[in-house]
């Protein structure tokens, strides 16, 4: 199958679509009511009544239905203070049913929002009443856990005061909620990727792209290299499964065309709170003229760190300080990690004032390291499923692939840097699994391809500290090795090679301390969430352990966390790319 936009630039129609030019359209002349971006405000309290139901909007010159939470798209903020206890009557005026998850947040597990394991779901025209009291502060957010209802804008954000006073102090508290929008159904979506898993891959490789690297590499280099990649049917360029030839990137519900603004006085302080509740956009962010403080990531307070950059996964939250000395106004922009599009909003002082939009940085191109291989001489241990290396642990049972330590030896102390082994199971081959890592490494001071080495100081998961002592300090009990697999010519994922139509619950006594090894087998990114309790993320300091409900996973790479079985029930645990979630999930019995 060709996709249409294949092989030649973005035509003009198109980038208008990409850019979200049609938003500026009349909605009246539409015949549409109000613009989903301004009517988002802020509820405060702890008592709520949410409606959900469809929003006519144009967000790209074409008349479109969402999915929302009140009339607005991105929801309500609803802000929130720790200890309260939150009442939320959410009543479903949609044709099918529906959910709301309230993503990091700490509650009972029949609080949890997920359809099928926490509770049955709401029925159209029924009503739901959410109720639990806060044990934290920060930034988080919701959304719809039914469905693709995600995607077409149910979802919002969450701040959350501290009982006391904040640990850092704001002139201005600014909510940056990103996004990614597209006209087409999910479920097209969904098929066409399923068809032809590189249908919206805008950056495959031209002719001008080969001559280019002959010119620089030579043709022995150049012809090694592609050979190994046409061996694999992979692409070195696969960093996202959908991009802006579909999606259009909003920033708080604005698209790129109309963006975003926020006022500031010169010499104010900023707190920022970028969430990313896309569906599956990563997105890299910076203001250009301005370093960024880093307070706080997935609602947790760690040590302040000053950068230039930073990539949010897909569900991920982070706070960060600005402080803008002069009369300018500051861009900030939120690329698409594949670099098909973008989002972006403008701060400033004066509203006559405009920022500059930056250029676009390069597609990131993905290496041997990505795959989990260490240089091209392994080229020839075909990664595969028609070369899969010999692996002796293919005779265990199903049993010990959820319960993988390679020895008896007790794990190594918390927080240190994991050097186990990495144990294949015997589901990992075959028609769900087109490729295992031979070679994954812990790359915590990595980046991510796309921006490495990029000139600016970008932020890692090994910058991060928690703000406070390490909350449970306890040394593992025991290790669970996860694979994070697939077939990505077919589109099919899955955990160990397992969908989740097939899995058995992953079951943790409770109170136990544990260490979870995620081994990334394919050469996408990855960012699994756990619902209910907290991903306590190695990074080399038992000290200063930072908690999060989002890690991710880079391609090829390995990455631990700590987790302390604290809250009875059933939970889901899963990739949080919505086209990924049915078959990378896994429930998760605590008890």
């Amino acid at each position: 199958m060709h996709h249409p936009h294949k092989d030649k630039p973005l035509s003009p129609a198109r980038r208008r679509f990409v850019l979200g030019v049609g938003a500026s359209i009349g909605m009246a002349a539409l015949g549409l009511t109000g613009t989903p971006a301004a009517s988002a405000r802020v509820r405060n309290g702890s008592r709520f009544d949410l409606t959900l139901d469809y929003l006519p909007v144009n967000l790209t010159g074409r008349a479109a239905i969402a999915t929302a939470v009140d009339g607005s798209l991105p929801g309500p903020i609803l802000r929130w203070r720790e200890n309260d206890e939150i009442a939320l009557r959410v009543t479903n005026r949609l044709r099918e049913p529906s959910s709301i998850h309230w993503h990091g947040i700490v509650l009972p597990a029949e609080m949890d929002g997920v359809p099928g394991l926490s509770f049955s779901g709401i029925a159209p025209g029924a009503t739901f009443e959410y109720r639990f009291r806060l044990r934290q502060h920060g930034t988080y957010w919701y959304h719809s856990h039914s469905g693709f209802q995600e995607q077409t804008g149910l979802y919002g954000a969450i701040i959350i005061d501290p009982a006391g006073a904040p640990r850092h102090r704001a002139d201005r508290d600014l909510v940056v909620v990103l996004s990614d929008w597209s006209d087409e159904e999910p479920t097209a979506i969904l098929a066409n990727l399923r068809r032809q898993s590189d249908y919206y891959n805008a950056n495959r490789r031209t002719a001008g792209d080969l001559w280019h690297e002959i010119r620089e590499r030579g043709v022995a280099t150049t012809w090694r290299e592609r050979s190994m990649w046409n061996r694999m049917r992979m692409s070195d360029r696969d960093i996202a499964d959908v991009t802006g030839l579909s999606y259009t990137y909003l920033m708080n519900g604005h698209p790129p065309a109309q963006g975003w603004t926020a006022h500031f006085r010169r010499g104010e302080k900023l707190r920022l709170r970028f969430i990313n509740a896309a569906a599956m956009t990563f997105f890299d962010v910076r203001i250009p003229g301005l370093s960024m403080k880093v307070i706080a990531c997935d609602g947790q307070d760690v040590e302040p760190v000053t950068i230039d950059e930073f990539r949010l996964g897909v569900a991920e939250t982070v706070d960060v300080l600005v402080e803008p000395h002069d009369d300018t106004a500051y861009t900030v922009i939120a690329q698409a990690m594949d670099r098909s599009g973008y989002a972006r909003g403008t701060l400033t002082p004066d509203p006559a004032l405009g920022s500059v939009v930056p250029a676009m940085d390069p597609p990131p191109v993905l290496d041997h390291m990505d795959m989990g291989m260490a240089s091209a001489a392994h080229a020839g241990h075909s990664v595969h499923e028609h070369g899969l290396a010999p692996d002796a642990a293919d005779s265990a049972d199903d049993h010990h692939q959820h319960h993988r330590h390679p020895d008896d030896s007790r794990p190594a102390p918390a927080g240190s840097r994991w050097q186990g082994d990495i144990v294949h199971g015997p589901r990992e081959r075959g028609v769900q699994v087109d490729m295992r890592t031979e070679m994954p490494r812990l790359r915590l001071d990595n980046p991510g391809p796309g921006l490495r080495d990029n000139g600016r100081r970008v932020l890692t998961y090994a910058n991060l500290r928690n703000a406070g002592p390490t909350i449970d300090p306890r040394d593992p009990e025991r290790e669970i090795q996860l694979h994070l697999t697939g077939n990505m010519h077919r589109f099919l994922w899955s955990v160990d090679g397992i969908p989740f139509s097939e899995a058995e619950p992953l079951r943790l006594r409770s109170g136990e301390r544990l260490r979870v090894v995620l081994v990334n087998d394919t050469m996408m990114s990855h960012p699994i969430h756990l619902h209910g309790m907290w991903s306590d993320l190695e990074t080399g300091d038992p000290n200063h352990i930072p908690r999060k409900h989002t890690v991710v996973v880079q391609p090829g790479a390995v990455l631990t966390h700590l987790l302390t079985a604290d809250a009875p029930g059933a939970w889901a645990w899963h990739c949080h790319l919505l086209y990924h979630m049915s078959g990378m999930f896994r429930e998760v019995h605590v008890s």
